[in-house]
Order: C-alpha cells, then sequence, then structure tokens
C-alpha cells in the first residue's frame, strides 16, 4: 500500500476516533422518532417513564445483551457518563476497524492464490510489447516448436 494510502486511512481513523469519542457525548438524549412514536398514549413523567395511558412502549423488554461490557452506550464499570460513553464509541470503532481490516486481508490474500494451483511466478509473467523485435522472434519461436 502506498503510503498516501495509509496516511489516508490513518486520518479517517483518527476523524471517527475523535467523532466516537467526544462528539457523541454531545448527542441528543431525546427519544428519536421509533421511541415517540411507541409512547403515544402513554403519560410519562419528566424521566421519561410511563406513569399512565396505554402504548406499544409498555411492552417493551430488555434486551438480550443488556448485561453486556458495552450496553446502552457506556462501559460498565465507569461512573463518569462523558468518560464512559466516549470509551465505548472509541471501542467500537476500534473493533468495527480490526473487523473490516481483517476481512479485507482475507479477501486481499484470497485473491492472489491462483485457482488452477499453478504458482503465479511460474513461467513467463511479462507481457510482450506490440512491434519489439526480440519479443516477436521468441513469440515466434515458442509457435514453432509448439507445432
Amino acid at each position: 500500500m502506498k503510503n498516501r494510502s495509509w496516511a489516508f486511512l490513518a486520518g479517517g481513523l483518527l476523524v471517527a476516533l475523535l467523532l466516537a469519542g467526544v462528539v457523541s457525548n454531545y448527542a441528543s438524549s431525546h427519544p428519536d422518532g421509533l421511541d415517540s412514536s411507541l409512547l403515544k398514549g402513554c403519560t410519562v413523567d419528566a424521566d421519561d417513564t410511563i406513569v399512565g395511558g396505554s402504548c406499544p412502549a409498555q411492552q417493551a423488554r430488555d434486551h438480550e445483551f443488556a448485561d453486556s461490557p458495552l450496553a446502552d452506550y457506556g462501559v460498565r464499570g465507569v461512573s463518569n457518563s462523558f468518560v464512559s460513553t466516549g470509551l465505548s464509541g472509541v471501542l467500537g470503532v476500534l473493533v468495527t476497524f480490526a473487523i473490516g481490516a481483517g476481512g479485507f486481508w482475507l479477501l486481499r490474500r484470497r485473491g492472489t492464490t491462483p485457482t488452477d494451483g499453478t504458482n503465479p511466478t511460474d513461467g513467463d509473467t511479462t507481457t510482450p510489447a506490440e512491434g519489439d523485435p526480440a519479443t516477436s522472434d521468441d513469440v515466434r519461436r515458442r509457435a514453432d516448436a509448439a507445432s
């Protein structure tokens, strides 16, 4: 990979880490469209706890991974919410980057393996230039030998 490609990749990773680690703390804490539509028909208090009415959100339950280390946009065990959210975002970016890089590495290695079982370095891999007298003679000699 060229140096410019590495610089671009490192710059993109740095921007993603900054966005996940710092800017994510300033995201809105108000419910999005799905959450607010599920609360229609219910009365909620200041803590968004349902206190009355009837709505689809009353059937909500915790996710299977609610006890995981990175659940609820934070890191379990970190009491400072700013640091917890930022650290969760940074870990998420790093894990996603590692999985993506590993996948591309596997695809690249898989793409260089010939499917016919031959070694790509075996034989003549150069393409003769058109009109080159030396290569024209080589091609003519090979054609004569094959016939």
